[in-house]
């Protein structure tokens, strides 16, 4: 079973919701169809920026509703983060900020993930809140766990098993991988491209899944330069895609669920991984 899996790879208006949205809108209609998934990069709506107060928008805002609209006019998923306010149920002014990762698909459904990883380094922990739960979604027969840039330095976040198994776990308990993608979308700078390019390499060989890794391109409002470096790894940790680093473009890829699940099998180090909670 295939999927076929579109990345966009671009530069972001600073801060602007309006000319995002409407510049995505464009480069959507470039993209060759049909197509099942279209990633986006992080805070794709306005940048990394830290102004969550002024740059939220709630679950019924209007880029969520975008992203909505889209997905059904494309019959596919759209997938991306920004920034989500959470009015307490209580009321009152005070809510929490989050860098929301949104999953719409054609058929309505949405699903949410937190960044759970805040870059402290650009004082992002003093913005937003932290999320608790990853999020692995069932698709066209695919499992997929998309997460959020940071998040790709913290491997036990992006193990590829059910936290909190009992100890100690049978051989004859053990059970298969709990996903076949990992997406991470990122606003990750330019000067950290070397990691960046071996750390999604790594998770897909240590998780035996494809990795998709969505990153921008250009400068940002603080003079930040990012280089993309988006990419499509295998299982076994090559690339099969082939977008250009600094590129503002777009690219589809298809994957294939048989090939996954035959590499598993002749090669199944997960029968042998290591049990904790977390």
């Amino acid at each position: 079973m295939n999927l076929k899996v579109s990345i966009i790879q671009s530069e972001l208006h600073w801060e602007n919701v309006d000319q995002n949205l409407a510049m995505f809108a464009q480069k959507m209609e470039t993209i060759s169809t049909p197509t099942d998934i279209i990633v986006l990069p992080e805070m794709f709506n306005t940048g990394f920026s830290m102004d969550s107060s002024e740059l939220a928008e709630t679950m019924d805002g209007k880029t969520v509703a975008w992203m909505k609209n889209q997905a059904i006019k494309y019959n596919a998923v759209i997938t991306g983060s920004l920034i989500i306010k959470e009015i307490p149920l209580s009321g009152g002014a005070r809510g929490e900020f989050f860098n929301r990762l949104i999953w719409a698909q054609p058929d309505g459904e949405l699903y949410t993930y937190d960044k759970r990883h805040l870059f402290r380094m650009a004082g992002e922990h003093n913005h937003f809140t932290a999320g608790e739960k990853r999020l692995v979604v069932t698709y066209k027969g695919w499992r997929i766990c998309p997460l959020i840039c940071y998040d790709l330095r913290f491997p036990v976040w992006s193990r590829n098993v059910i936290f909190g198994y009992p100890e100690p776990v049978e051989e004859s308990k053990k059970k298969p991988p709990v996903y076949d993608i990992l997406i991470y979308v990122a606003n990750w700078p330019a000067l950290r491209k070397q990691p960046w390019n071996k750390l999604l390499e790594a998770r897909a060989i240590e998780n035996q899944c494809y990795v998709i890794g969505v990153n921008r391109v250009g400068e940002d409002g603080k003079g930040i330069a990012y280089s993309g470096n988006s990419v499509v790894i295998n299982p076994k940790g090559d690339a099969i895609s082939s977008i250009a680093e600094n590129a503002d473009t777009t690219e589809s890829v298809a994957l294939s669920l048989t090939e996954l699940n035959e590499f598993r099998e002749k090669f199944p180090v997960s029968l042998d991984g290591d049990d904790f909670t977390l």
